[in-house]
């Protein structure tokens, strides 16, 4: 038995120190894509993917021997209209859950393969990018910062209700009254 090599898959030589290129075959636009090639169409790191699978659950590759991942072709278009939301609009991630969770997931599909648009997001579903610009709630007299009027009965009244909590964890660690002898 012989073992024919497939010259035409491989390109020459490029020289020392550097591997041979391969011309890969396009896959069919129906066929499922490793977890490496949906991060490499979607311009995203693999982690990221797996990171989208626990906070999407619509997002449902197939799994093979060993975990592997494999994404059918409406994966990926799911994929890119997240990462749409994303990185393309500044969604949060609880925005895009939203935007799933309303429009649905075929509204998502069809965001991904470019057939419709999506609106900005409103103020809850933005990113909060308080490194690039100044808070505008905090006010700046003199030395040290000061907040809002509005954000300061904000945190209070959030401050208040977590000194309720702890007040109630710590009578709920207190040891058991002694039952009285009757």
């Amino acid at each position: 038995m012989s073992l024919a090599i497939r010259t035409d898959a491989v390109t020459p030589d490029p020289g020392p120190g550097t591997a041979p290129a391969r011309d890969v075959p396009e896959k069919s636009a129906g066929a499922f894509r490793t977890i490496k090639e949906a991060a490499d169409e979607l311009a995203v790191p693999q982690h990221v993917l797996r990171f989208w699978e626990t906070r999407f659950s619509q997002v449902r590759p197939v799994k093979r021997a060993g975990g592997r991942r494999y994404y059918r072709p409406e994966d990926v278009d799911l994929l890119k209209g997240i990462r749409h939301l994303l990185h393309g609009q500044g969604y949060t991630i609880k925005g895009a859950q939203r935007v799933l969770r309303e429009r649905g997931l075929r509204f998502v599909q069809s965001l991904g393969r470019g057939e419709v648009e999506v609106a900005a997001p409103s103020a809850q579903d933005a990113e909060s990018v308080a490194e690039a610009r100044p808070d505008p709630e905090v006010r700046h007299d003199g030395d040290a910062p000061s907040l809002a009027p509005e954000t300061r009965s904000v945190l209070e009244d959030a401050l208040g209700d977590l000194r309720a909590c702890a007040a109630a964890i710590a009578r709920l660690r207190l040891p058991p009254e002694p039952a009285a002898e009757g």
